[in-house]
Protein backbone atom coordinates (compact mmCIF):
# COMPACT_ATOMS: atom_id res chain seq x y z
CA UNK A 1 0.00 0.00 0.00
CA UNK A 2 0.85 3.96 -1.13
CA UNK A 3 0.05 7.05 0.01
CA UNK A 4 -0.92 8.21 3.78
CA UNK A 5 -3.01 4.66 4.61
CA UNK A 6 -5.46 7.27 6.57
CA UNK A 7 -7.98 4.73 7.67
CA UNK A 8 -11.47 5.36 9.22
CA UNK A 9 -11.99 4.03 12.80
CA UNK A 10 -13.51 3.93 15.88
CA UNK A 11 -11.90 3.94 19.29
CA UNK A 12 -14.33 2.24 22.02
CA UNK A 13 -13.78 0.42 25.74
CA UNK A 14 -15.81 -2.75 25.13
CA UNK A 15 -16.49 -4.13 28.89
CA UNK A 16 -13.13 -4.35 30.31
CA UNK A 17 -10.99 -4.05 27.01
CA UNK A 18 -10.60 -1.32 24.27
CA UNK A 19 -9.93 -1.02 21.17
CA UNK A 20 -10.45 -0.33 17.34
CA UNK A 21 -13.60 -0.58 15.46
CA UNK A 22 -13.42 -0.84 11.65
CA UNK A 23 -15.93 -1.72 8.66
CA UNK A 24 -14.32 -4.45 7.07
CA UNK A 25 -15.08 -2.44 4.11
CA UNK A 26 -12.46 0.46 5.32
CA UNK A 27 -9.29 -2.76 5.73
CA UNK A 28 -7.71 -5.06 2.59
CA UNK A 29 -9.17 -7.85 1.93
CA UNK A 30 -5.68 -9.61 2.38
CA UNK A 31 -5.44 -10.86 5.67
CA UNK A 32 -1.64 -10.57 5.58
CA UNK A 33 -2.05 -6.63 4.42
CA UNK A 34 -4.80 -6.46 7.27
CA UNK A 35 -2.10 -7.41 9.33
CA UNK A 36 0.80 -6.03 8.68
CA UNK A 37 -1.55 -2.68 8.91
CA UNK A 38 -3.15 -3.42 12.01
CA UNK A 39 0.59 -3.84 13.41
CA UNK A 40 1.43 -0.36 12.63
CA UNK A 41 -1.56 1.17 13.76
CA UNK A 42 -1.00 -0.73 17.02
CA UNK A 43 2.86 0.21 17.16
CA UNK A 44 3.72 -3.37 17.19
CA UNK A 45 6.01 -5.17 18.08
CA UNK A 46 6.73 -3.09 21.13
CA UNK A 47 6.25 -3.17 24.54
CA UNK A 48 4.69 0.32 24.56
CA UNK A 49 3.75 0.40 21.51
CA UNK A 50 4.76 3.90 21.19
CA UNK A 51 4.67 4.06 17.78
CA UNK A 52 1.33 3.26 17.42
CA UNK A 53 -2.03 3.70 19.32
CA UNK A 54 -2.39 0.42 21.60
CA UNK A 55 -1.48 0.76 25.12
CA UNK A 56 1.23 -1.58 26.02
CA UNK A 57 -1.66 -4.17 27.66
CA UNK A 58 -3.24 -7.50 25.68
CA UNK A 59 -6.34 -5.73 26.79
CA UNK A 60 -5.66 -2.04 25.05
CA UNK A 61 -4.71 -3.75 21.85
CA UNK A 62 -7.43 -5.33 20.31
CA UNK A 63 -9.65 -4.77 16.93
CA UNK A 64 -13.21 -5.76 16.01
CA UNK A 65 -14.10 -6.25 12.37
CA UNK A 66 -17.71 -5.52 11.36
CA UNK A 67 -19.61 -5.85 8.40
CA UNK A 68 -23.13 -6.20 7.52
CA UNK A 69 -23.93 -9.58 7.59
CA UNK A 70 -25.79 -11.64 4.62
CA UNK A 71 -27.05 -14.48 6.90
CA UNK A 72 -30.43 -14.80 7.89
CA UNK A 73 -31.99 -13.58 11.33
CA UNK A 74 -28.30 -11.73 11.99
CA UNK A 75 -28.00 -8.13 12.08
CA UNK A 76 -24.10 -8.11 11.58
CA UNK A 77 -20.79 -10.26 11.49
CA UNK A 78 -18.10 -9.50 13.88
CA UNK A 79 -14.41 -10.74 13.50
CA UNK A 80 -12.23 -10.15 16.79
CA UNK A 81 -8.62 -9.52 16.07
CA UNK A 82 -6.16 -10.17 19.37
CA UNK A 83 -2.98 -7.90 18.24
CA UNK A 84 0.04 -9.18 20.24
CA UNK A 85 2.12 -6.09 22.16
CA UNK A 86 5.32 -7.33 21.94
CA UNK A 87 5.06 -9.93 18.92
CA UNK A 88 4.74 -9.24 15.38
CA UNK A 89 1.41 -11.60 15.89
CA UNK A 90 -2.30 -10.76 15.01
CA UNK A 91 -4.63 -13.63 16.04
CA UNK A 92 -8.07 -14.36 15.23
CA UNK A 93 -8.71 -17.90 17.21
CA UNK A 94 -10.24 -16.87 20.30
CA UNK A 95 -13.51 -14.78 20.77
CA UNK A 96 -13.55 -11.36 22.80
CA UNK A 97 -16.82 -11.07 24.95
CA UNK A 98 -15.77 -7.86 26.39
CA UNK A 99 -15.16 -6.14 23.15
CA UNK A 100 -18.65 -7.82 21.61
CA UNK A 101 -20.52 -4.84 23.95
CA UNK A 102 -19.13 -2.12 21.58
CA UNK A 103 -20.32 -3.99 18.70
CA UNK A 104 -23.36 -3.14 18.05
CA UNK A 105 -23.16 0.77 19.44
CA UNK A 106 -20.67 0.91 16.57
CA UNK A 107 -22.73 -0.69 13.77
CA UNK A 108 -25.54 1.70 14.56
CA UNK A 109 -23.14 4.65 14.55
CA UNK A 110 -21.62 4.01 11.33
CA UNK A 111 -25.36 3.12 9.17
CA UNK A 112 -25.28 -0.98 9.42
CA UNK A 113 -28.46 -1.44 11.35
CA UNK A 114 -31.35 1.70 11.64
CA UNK A 115 -32.08 1.94 15.25
CA UNK A 116 -35.57 1.72 16.95
CA UNK A 117 -36.37 5.10 19.66
CA UNK A 118 -36.09 3.31 22.85
CA UNK A 119 -34.27 0.26 22.91
CA UNK A 120 -32.68 -2.14 19.39
CA UNK A 121 -31.24 -5.59 19.85
CA UNK A 122 -28.52 -6.33 17.30
CA UNK A 123 -27.62 -9.54 16.01
CA UNK A 124 -23.97 -10.64 15.95
CA UNK A 125 -22.75 -13.35 14.27
CA UNK A 126 -19.06 -13.74 15.99
CA UNK A 127 -16.91 -15.23 12.88
CA UNK A 128 -14.18 -16.98 15.94
CA UNK A 129 -16.23 -18.94 17.55
CA UNK A 130 -19.61 -19.41 14.75
CA UNK A 131 -22.44 -18.42 17.60
CA UNK A 132 -24.76 -15.68 17.52
CA UNK A 133 -25.38 -12.85 20.35
CA UNK A 134 -28.22 -10.61 20.31
CA UNK A 135 -26.95 -7.20 21.96
CA UNK A 136 -29.63 -4.86 23.66
CA UNK A 137 -28.31 -1.23 23.00
CA UNK A 138 -30.04 1.40 24.98
CA UNK A 139 -31.10 3.80 21.48
CA UNK A 140 -32.97 7.14 22.85
CA UNK A 141 -34.27 8.88 19.94
CA UNK A 142 -32.51 6.50 17.63
CA UNK A 143 -29.31 7.27 18.48
CA UNK A 144 -27.28 4.76 20.45
CA UNK A 145 -26.73 6.22 24.20
CA UNK A 146 -23.27 5.53 26.74
CA UNK A 147 -24.75 7.05 29.91
CA UNK A 148 -26.44 5.12 32.29
CA UNK A 149 -26.23 3.56 35.65
CA UNK A 150 -25.16 -0.20 34.94
CA UNK A 151 -21.76 -0.74 36.39
CA UNK A 152 -19.34 -3.69 35.52
CA UNK A 153 -15.76 -4.53 37.65
CA UNK A 154 -12.69 -3.34 36.62
CA UNK A 155 -14.68 -0.40 34.62
CA UNK A 156 -14.43 2.93 36.52
CA UNK A 157 -18.65 5.03 36.90
CA UNK A 158 -21.40 3.66 35.36
CA UNK A 159 -22.40 3.11 32.10
CA UNK A 160 -25.61 2.52 29.55
CA UNK A 161 -26.15 -1.49 30.22
CA UNK A 162 -25.72 -3.78 27.47
CA UNK A 163 -26.85 -7.22 28.08
CA UNK A 164 -25.63 -9.81 25.67
CA UNK A 165 -27.28 -12.63 25.31
CA UNK A 166 -25.58 -15.62 23.53
CA UNK A 167 -27.71 -18.09 21.09
CA UNK A 168 -27.15 -22.24 20.61
CA UNK A 169 -24.48 -21.95 24.28
CA UNK A 170 -26.49 -24.98 25.71
CA UNK A 171 -25.24 -28.31 25.23
CA UNK A 172 -22.51 -26.76 23.27
CA UNK A 173 -19.94 -29.54 24.49
CA UNK A 174 -22.09 -31.88 26.14
CA UNK A 175 -24.80 -32.46 24.15
CA UNK A 176 -27.34 -30.96 26.50
CA UNK A 177 -28.06 -28.28 29.16
CA UNK A 178 -28.37 -31.09 31.58
CA UNK A 179 -26.37 -33.90 30.30
CA UNK A 180 -27.17 -36.39 32.85
CA UNK A 181 -31.17 -35.23 32.10
CA UNK A 182 -31.47 -34.65 36.28
CA UNK A 183 -31.38 -31.17 37.71
CA UNK A 184 -29.30 -32.88 40.64
CA UNK A 185 -27.02 -36.06 40.57
CA UNK A 186 -25.03 -37.49 43.65
CA UNK A 187 -21.18 -37.94 42.38
CA UNK A 188 -19.00 -39.05 45.22
CA UNK A 189 -21.69 -38.22 48.13
CA UNK A 190 -21.95 -34.98 47.32
CA UNK A 191 -25.11 -33.26 45.40
CA UNK A 192 -24.29 -31.66 42.22
CA UNK A 193 -25.28 -30.26 38.85
CA UNK A 194 -23.87 -31.32 35.66
CA UNK A 195 -24.30 -28.35 33.40
CA UNK A 196 -23.43 -27.29 29.76
CA UNK A 197 -24.62 -23.41 29.18
CA UNK A 198 -21.77 -22.88 26.90
CA UNK A 199 -19.35 -23.99 29.85
CA UNK A 200 -19.45 -27.47 30.96
CA UNK A 201 -19.23 -26.88 34.69
CA UNK A 202 -20.25 -28.89 37.98
CA UNK A 203 -21.95 -27.02 40.09
CA UNK A 204 -22.34 -27.86 43.70
CA UNK A 205 -22.38 -26.47 47.18
CA UNK A 206 -19.53 -24.97 49.27
CA UNK A 207 -20.66 -26.36 52.32
CA UNK A 208 -20.73 -29.81 51.10
CA UNK A 209 -16.96 -29.85 50.35
CA UNK A 210 -16.41 -28.23 54.32
CA UNK A 211 -15.50 -24.76 53.25
CA UNK A 212 -17.62 -21.35 53.67
CA UNK A 213 -17.18 -20.87 50.10
CA UNK A 214 -15.92 -17.43 50.94
CA UNK A 215 -12.02 -18.47 50.97
CA UNK A 216 -9.11 -16.55 48.80
CA UNK A 217 -8.23 -18.70 46.35
CA UNK A 218 -4.78 -19.05 47.66
CA UNK A 219 -6.14 -21.10 51.19
CA UNK A 220 -8.05 -22.73 48.92
CA UNK A 221 -5.20 -24.33 46.39
CA UNK A 222 -3.72 -24.63 49.90
CA UNK A 223 -6.23 -27.16 51.05
CA UNK A 224 -4.68 -30.68 49.63
CA UNK A 225 -8.05 -32.76 50.62
CA UNK A 226 -10.52 -30.41 49.23
CA UNK A 227 -8.33 -30.63 45.50
CA UNK A 228 -8.41 -34.33 45.80
CA UNK A 229 -12.23 -34.07 46.88
CA UNK A 230 -12.87 -32.30 43.78
CA UNK A 231 -10.74 -34.03 41.51
CA UNK A 232 -12.31 -37.09 42.41
CA UNK A 233 -15.69 -35.42 41.53
CA UNK A 234 -14.36 -34.11 38.67
CA UNK A 235 -13.35 -37.37 37.10
CA UNK A 236 -16.62 -39.43 37.81
CA UNK A 237 -18.45 -36.62 36.20
CA UNK A 238 -16.64 -36.73 32.52
CA UNK A 239 -18.28 -39.50 31.11
CA UNK A 240 -21.28 -38.88 32.80
CA UNK A 241 -21.39 -35.29 30.97
CA UNK A 242 -20.16 -37.12 27.54
CA UNK A 243 -16.90 -35.38 28.08
CA UNK A 244 -15.11 -38.97 28.82
CA UNK A 245 -11.64 -38.90 30.55
CA UNK A 246 -11.10 -36.06 31.49
CA UNK A 247 -8.13 -36.47 33.66
CA UNK A 248 -5.85 -34.05 30.75
CA UNK A 249 -8.57 -31.82 29.62
CA UNK A 250 -9.49 -28.39 31.38
CA UNK A 251 -13.25 -29.08 31.72
CA UNK A 252 -15.73 -29.40 33.41
CA UNK A 253 -15.15 -26.58 35.26
CA UNK A 254 -15.51 -27.07 39.61
CA UNK A 255 -17.86 -24.29 40.86
CA UNK A 256 -18.36 -24.16 44.73
CA UNK A 257 -21.76 -21.85 45.68
CA UNK A 258 -22.49 -20.30 49.30
CA UNK A 259 -25.00 -17.55 49.55
CA UNK A 260 -23.72 -14.16 48.46
CA UNK A 261 -21.62 -11.65 50.81
CA UNK A 262 -21.90 -8.32 49.04
CA UNK A 263 -25.40 -8.34 47.90
CA UNK A 264 -25.53 -10.60 44.63
CA UNK A 265 -27.08 -13.69 43.89
CA UNK A 266 -25.07 -16.40 44.89
CA UNK A 267 -20.96 -16.30 45.37
CA UNK A 268 -18.71 -18.54 44.19
CA UNK A 269 -15.29 -20.11 43.97
CA UNK A 270 -14.47 -22.13 40.96
CA UNK A 271 -11.67 -24.90 40.03
CA UNK A 272 -9.99 -24.43 36.15
CA UNK A 273 -9.64 -27.46 37.20
CA UNK A 274 -6.55 -27.59 39.34
CA UNK A 275 -5.88 -23.69 40.24
CA UNK A 276 -8.90 -21.38 41.97
CA UNK A 277 -9.93 -18.60 39.49
CA UNK A 278 -9.53 -15.21 40.82
CA UNK A 279 -12.57 -14.24 39.19
CA UNK A 280 -14.97 -16.36 36.98
CA UNK A 281 -15.24 -17.05 33.13
CA UNK A 282 -17.81 -15.15 31.18
CA UNK A 283 -19.80 -18.45 29.94
CA UNK A 284 -18.85 -20.35 33.15
CA UNK A 285 -20.90 -17.33 34.98
CA UNK A 286 -23.79 -17.96 32.79
CA UNK A 287 -23.34 -21.65 33.14
CA UNK A 288 -24.13 -21.64 37.34
CA UNK A 289 -26.61 -18.84 37.14
CA UNK A 290 -28.32 -21.25 35.23
CA UNK A 291 -27.90 -24.01 37.71
CA UNK A 292 -29.30 -21.38 40.30
CA UNK A 293 -31.88 -20.92 38.72
CA UNK A 294 -32.94 -24.72 38.56
CA UNK A 295 -35.33 -26.11 41.69
CA UNK A 296 -33.55 -28.79 41.80
CA UNK A 297 -30.16 -27.75 41.35
CA UNK A 298 -27.50 -27.33 45.02
CA UNK A 299 -27.40 -23.94 43.82
CA UNK A 300 -30.85 -23.02 43.82
CA UNK A 301 -32.20 -22.93 47.88
CA UNK A 302 -28.85 -20.63 48.61
CA UNK A 303 -29.34 -17.52 45.75
CA UNK A 304 -31.04 -14.60 45.99
CA UNK A 305 -33.17 -14.73 43.32
CA UNK A 306 -35.09 -11.47 41.69
CA UNK A 307 -38.49 -11.32 40.40
CA UNK A 308 -39.79 -10.92 36.76
CA UNK A 309 -39.39 -12.30 33.95
CA UNK A 310 -36.09 -10.62 33.25
CA UNK A 311 -33.70 -11.81 35.95
CA UNK A 312 -30.63 -9.62 36.82
CA UNK A 313 -28.07 -12.39 38.78
CA UNK A 314 -25.02 -11.04 40.47
CA UNK A 315 -22.47 -13.42 40.78
CA UNK A 316 -19.63 -12.92 43.33
CA UNK A 317 -16.40 -14.08 43.02
CA UNK A 318 -13.05 -13.32 44.26
CA UNK A 319 -12.19 -10.17 42.69
CA UNK A 320 -16.06 -8.77 42.37
CA UNK A 321 -18.95 -9.76 40.41
CA UNK A 322 -20.35 -10.50 36.49
CA UNK A 323 -23.66 -10.01 36.03
CA UNK A 324 -25.71 -12.72 33.99
CA UNK A 325 -29.36 -11.66 32.48
CA UNK A 326 -31.48 -14.02 32.30
CA UNK A 327 -34.97 -14.04 30.35
CA UNK A 328 -37.66 -16.63 31.70
CA UNK A 329 -40.57 -18.30 29.91
CA UNK A 330 -44.26 -18.15 31.10
CA UNK A 331 -43.58 -21.45 32.76
CA UNK A 332 -40.78 -20.42 35.07
CA UNK A 333 -37.64 -22.33 32.53
CA UNK A 334 -35.18 -20.35 31.23
CA UNK A 335 -35.58 -18.67 27.43
CA UNK A 336 -32.08 -17.30 27.18
CA UNK A 337 -29.19 -16.58 29.47
CA UNK A 338 -26.29 -13.93 28.76
CA UNK A 339 -24.21 -11.13 30.97
CA UNK A 340 -24.23 -7.31 31.69
CA UNK A 341 -21.48 -5.80 29.89
CA UNK A 342 -21.42 -1.60 28.79
CA UNK A 343 -19.08 0.39 26.35
CA UNK A 344 -18.10 4.06 25.70
CA UNK A 345 -16.88 5.68 22.04
CA UNK A 346 -13.95 7.29 22.94
CA UNK A 347 -13.45 8.82 19.39
CA UNK A 348 -14.11 8.98 16.28
CA UNK A 349 -11.93 9.74 13.48
CA UNK A 350 -9.05 8.21 11.37
CA UNK A 351 -5.86 6.62 12.58
CA UNK A 352 -2.90 6.66 9.80
CA UNK A 353 -0.34 3.71 9.31
CA UNK A 354 3.14 4.25 8.05
CA UNK A 355 3.48 5.73 4.64
CA UNK A 356 5.49 3.57 2.45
Amino acid sequence: MTGTNAIPCMWMRGGTSKGAFFLASDLPGSTGERDRLLLEIMGSPDPRQIDGMGGSDPLTSKVAVVKKSEREGVDVDYLFLQVFVDQAIVSDSQNCGNMLAGVGPFAIERGLIEAHDGETDVAIYMENTGQTAIANIQTPGGKPTYKGDARIDGVPGTSAPIPLTFRDTAGSSCGALLPTGNEVDTVEGVEVTMIDNGMPCVVLRASDLGIEGTEAPGDLEADTALREKLEAIRLACGPLMNLGDVKEKSVPKMTMVSTASNGGAFSTRTFIPHRCHKAIGVLGAVSAATAALLPGSPAHALASLPEGSRKSLSVEHPTGEMTVIAEMNEDGTMASAGILRTARKLFDGTVFAQER
